[in-house]
């Protein structure tokens, strides 16, 4: 278990599937964070949720705030193989959620199998908290003992907060796809971000 005051990191769960939805809806309303134009449904979202299990090189974690029943150690499954003390495999979605963090393929072809691309989401409400980079230590600390050599980020432009935070991670600029989507009427650039793992 991973906590920094009164927040948890721990692996996503199937009943955190309406809150992770409502957050991830909110950036396709009102941002170009994401290219996604539509909303989606829960139901919608549960092929993403399932992609993430928790172990492996895809993973899926949440921060949210502690309450008395997701402090206990006892509440929920174990956090599976590979996962160590860093994430709780509590299956209480209690607390808020003030954001998530995943890895993914990075494409489908299988040569690609060695490298993710990661992304950080958090809830507006818990900007400033530094729930990213909590999100993040413990995602490259799970990816750590896994056999993924490079992640990638692209990160819609401009959006200063997360370059900063990517930075910190150790992701350099690879370079920017101009005008690479359209959305609320215009086009965005794209700029690629990479850390080496192994």
């Amino acid at each position: 278990m991973q906590q920094q005051g009164e927040v948890q990191v721990r692996a996503g769960v199937e009943a955190d599937l309406p809150a992770l939805t409502d957050l991830y809806n909110h950036y396709i309303r009102e941002t170009s964070i994401t290219f996604d134009l539509e909303p989606f449904t829960p139901e919608q979202r549960r092929p993403w949720l399932h992609s993430h299990p928790q172990d492996g090189p895809h993973r899926l974690l949440v921060a949210q705030e502690t309450t008395e029943r997701t402090k206990n150690p006892h509440n929920g499954p174990s956090p599976g193989p590979g996962v160590g003390a860093a994430i709780s495999g509590s299956g209480s979605a209690d607390g808020t959620l003030l954001g998530y963090a995943t890895s993914s393929a990075f494409r489908p072809k299988a040569a690609y199998a060695p490298s993710v691309e990661v992304t950080v989401y958090c809830a507006p409400h818990a900007a400033g908290r530094g729930i990213g980079t909590l999100l993040y230590q413990a995602l490259f600390k799970a990816l750590a003992d896994e056999d993924v050599h490079r992640a990638y980020a692209g990160i819609a432009q401009p959006n200063e907060a997360s370059v900063r935070l990517h930075t910190r991670f150790g992701f350099r600029h690879l370079g920017t796809y101009t005008e690479v989507g359209r959305k609320f009427g215009r086009y965005w650039d794209v700029a690629w971000y990479e850390k080496e793992l192994g």
